[in-house]
């Protein structure tokens, strides 16, 4: 073991089954020797014995500064659950020159294509039309379009310009839909680049029929979707959550769906599971999806593809290429949240 480099796998919410496909699980094997605990959160006591000879760390761990003091041969730390917690001391990371990387784009083909789907499925009331024609209230002919429009060429809006959000943009090509983008952590060149105008919130909120709303939650911006904001949307738009339900004042979304003033797709809510008896379940003019977008079995792969490749990089001397770093200033501001194992 001395000379293979020591990886501690510590992946819950996650496991290597999960997220490694055979052959990522043999290259990850082929780089040192592993110690995996996934049957439960590696015990502490497991973590300060084998940490000072630890090179990689794969996982969710604590990491305050006194750990990783106790890791003089740490080279990176790689959190597979694609959240930056708050449970790392990211400053003495970098300043000891350890890498704490993300694969965070891995799902964003997964719930950038979901979110398509529910912008059309929004537009065109199909939906709206199955549900009634099981009901056996079905209209037919022009009649059975009212409210609807067509998706092809109408105005989008999306606020938050990450991975999810520019992966979307790539989508929507074929349609050529005028995007504008509001994410006040971009230059405008960033989003024009993308083929996208830049834009306040209250023009991407009163101008667009097609909104989607893919941004992080902080320290800053909780509820900034508020009953004001949400009253700058045109009637009849369409409104897609994709991103974290608490960036909205969630009542205030079920009332404007609820008027009938618009329609809405929601992947996220304020509580998950959803309660049994959330009146959400009952919302008539909503798409509902269970947090689902972005759990596909080639997403979660996707974590093991980009993990192992930068793991391979690092160990070789050379700087990650495939993951997200974190970066102090930025990780300190999200509010990240817990996620399913799927």
């Amino acid at each position: 073991m001395a000379d293979r480099p020591l990886i501690l796998v510590d992946p819950l919410p996650r496991t290597l089954d999960v997220i490694c496909e055979p052959d990522i699980r043999r290259r990850l094997e082929a780089l040192g020797h592993l110690v995996v605990s996934e049957d439960e959160p590696m015990p502490d006591e497991m973590v300060d014995r084998l940490l000072p000879e630890a090179a990689i760390l794969i996982g969710q761990t604590a990491m305050p500064r006194a750990r990783i003091d106790r890791a003089p041969n740490l080279k990176a730390i790689f959190n597979v659950e694609t959240n930056f917690l708050p449970n790392v001391d990211y400053e003495h990371c970098q300043a000891r020159g350890i890498w704490v990387l993300s694969p965070t784009s891995a799902f964003a083909q997964a719930v950038a294509e979901s979110a398509l789907a529910m912008a059309i499925d929004l537009v065109r009331g199909i939906t709206a039309a199955d549900r009634a024609f099981r009901a056996g209230g079905e209209a037919y002919g022009l009649e059975a379009n009212a409210g609807c429009f067509l998706f092809a060429g109408a105005p989008v809006g999306i606020i938050g310009f990450g991975d999810l959000g520019r992966t979307l943009r790539t989508l929507l090509t074929p349609f050529r839909n005028p995007v504008t983008v509001h994410d006040p952590w971009l230059p405008e060149e960033v989003i024009r680049a993308h083929d996208c105008k830049p834009g306040s919130l209250h023009e991407v909120l009163s101008g667009a029929r097609i909104i989607f709303v893919f941004a992080s939650v902080t320290t800053e911006n909780q509820g900034f979707l508020g009953e004001r904001e949400l009253d700058l949307i045109q009637p009849g738009a369409a409104f897609l959550l994709m991103s974290r339900a608490a960036v909205v004042d969630f009542p205030a979304l079920m009332r404007q769906v609820e008027s009938g003033r618009i329609k809405a797709a929601m992947d996220v809510f304020p509580e998950e599971p959803v309660p049994a008896d959330h009146p959400v379940r009952k919302l008539e003019g909503a798409i509902l999806s269970a947090h689902r977008t972005g759990g596909m079995p080639e997403a979660l792969h996707q974590i093991g593809r980009m993990t192992v490749a930068d793991a391979e990089l690092i160990l070789r001397g050379l700087p990650p290429v495939m993951c997200r770093r974190a970066d102090p200033a930025i990780a300190r501001r999200l509010r990240s949240m817990p996620v399913s194992i799927t």
